[in-house]
């Protein structure tokens, strides 16, 4: 008898346990819903017609797919860099350019340069030097009078930018040339101008105006820099990267730029003024 009594007196405890369970996972579906869940009127009206417990597993999954959103990238690529000796851990927006002009290869380039440049061959480029290498090119190559006087314009603005006051004392030694053309190549205006004479030099062995060098036009070329056919004619080989015996202008003028930036020893603007110096 005391067992059936107990079990009678359990029963309406049962029920009401059960009652306060339903009550409460009713309670946690409505608050994680009025936590920011719902957003329309028709999460609304299903939440007041479903079944407590199908509405808590469906927020729990609302939940879920509101956490797994896509992943943000843990790295930035450094594809868009200079080249692949300049990738480093360092963040892209900290990163600095890498400085040009460090090499020995580079430095024996300059060094070739500034001997073309010394015209009179006394060790050092003048303005003098400048303005001979304007009259060679107008009386050995073909430039006419206009093309000749645009010519002149620019290698003094280029002298006056580049070196300063035109007076017989203001002389540039290799290493003062070396030191110089290392800021050039490095700053981003000055980088643009440096080959800004190219095409006049280019005018004056185009000698039939066809708008492309051949081999004897290039020997030219070489002769207005006081360098010989032989030279040339190796250069020539190298830089007619396609072979077809003509070079554009547009092909020249980057070339003469490339000299000036690239540090690749197999590069072949390397040979674009001649013969490079033993050291």
């Amino acid at each position: 008898m005391s067992f059936a009594l107990l079990r009678s007196h359990s029963r309406p405890a049962l029920a009401v346990i059960e009652r306060q369970v339903r009550a409460l996972s009713s309670t946690l579906a409505i608050t994680d819903f009025s936590a920011g869940a719902v957003k329309t009127v028709e999460e609304k009206n299903y939440l007041k017609h479903c079944q407590p417990a199908k509405c808590f597993i469906s927020t729990s999954v609302r939940k879920y797919s509101k956490k797994t959103a896509a992943p943000e990238r843990a790295y930035n690529s450094d594809s868009d860099s200079d080249s692949d000796d300049e990738r480093d851990s360092t963040p892209r927006q900290q990163r600095q350019r890498k400085e040009r002009g460090n090499s020995e290869f580079w430095r024996r380039k300059m060094r070739t340069l500034h001997g073309v440049l010394d015209v009179n061959k006394d060790g050092v480029i003048s303005y003098d030097d400048f303005m001979l290498l304007t009259e060679k090119f107008a009386s050995l190559g073909h430039l006419d009078v206009k093309a000749k006087n645009e010519f002149r314009d620019i290698m003094r603005t280029t002298w006056e930018q580049q070196w300063g006051e035109i007076t017989p004392y203001n002389l540039v030694t290799v290493e003062q040339y070396l030191t110089e053309m290392h800021h050039v190549v490095n700053d981003k205006d000055l980088k643009k101008k440096v080959h800004r004479f190219l095409p006049y030099l280019y005018k004056a062995v185009d000698k039939d105006r066809s708008g492309s060098i051949s081999l004897n036009e290039f020997k030219l070329f070489f002769r207005c820099l006081g360098l010989t056919e032989e030279n040339a004619a190796v250069s020539f080989a190298v830089i007619d990267k396609n072979g077809d015996g003509q070079i554009t202008l547009d092909e020249f003028v980057k070339l003469g730029k490339d000299f000036f930036v690239s540090e690749k020893e197999t590069h072949v603007s390397r040979m674009f003024w001649g013969p490079l110096v033993d050291h």
